[in-house]
């Protein structure tokens, strides 16, 4: 069980391929919990690492959501969270750099964060990329080394 990551295993981690089975979609079912809606997704890489997708939304607030890429590490119940795209709905800082902002933002699992006591993706940058959950969830697809299934049209993989 790692203590942490170093950057050059999180980037291979994210650019792995990582297959979405047939259906997934439909196995990525929301359900209502306390304030938001949740789903995950369990997807295995081609290396034999195990992800997890996680989308969680504020049943009050369409701005306040989070899409989850996790790292399942082996042999242990650790989740590492390696990329986080959150919505328009709070301030974000950076402590090592001391900048905050008020912006859509990906967060990214670093391992400066890690050494610095910091939670693995408390690192954030904004941007403009996506507005909405569904957008969100998109660029997590584009940027993480997703390999849709064949024949899966793109707007399928709306919530």
């Amino acid at each position: 069980m790692p203590d942490f990551l170093t950057d050059a295993e999180i980037e291979a981690l994210l650019a792995e391929p990582k297959r979405l089975p047939e259906g997934f979609r439909e196995r990525l079912s929301v359900r209502q919990k306390r304030g938001h809606q949740e789903a995950e997704l369990d997807v295995r890489g081609d290396e034999g690492s195990e992800f997890r997708v996680i989308v969680r939304r504020s049943s009050s607030n369409p701005l306040d959501f989070s899409i989850i890429l996790a790292y399942l590490v082996p042999n242990s119940n650790q989740v590492i969270r390696l990329r986080r795209y959150n919505g328009r709905s709070h301030h974000h800082s950076n402590p090592l750099e001391r900048e905050d902002f008020f912006d859509f933002h990906v967060h990214s699992a670093t391992e400066r964060y890690q050494l610095s006591g910091n939670r693995e993706d408390t690192f954030a940058e904004p941007s403009d990329r996506y507005a909405s959950l569904e957008e969100a969830i998109d660029c997590l697809m584009e940027d993480c080394g997703f390999v849709f299934p064949p024949g899966h049209q793109a707007d399928m993989f709306r919530l």
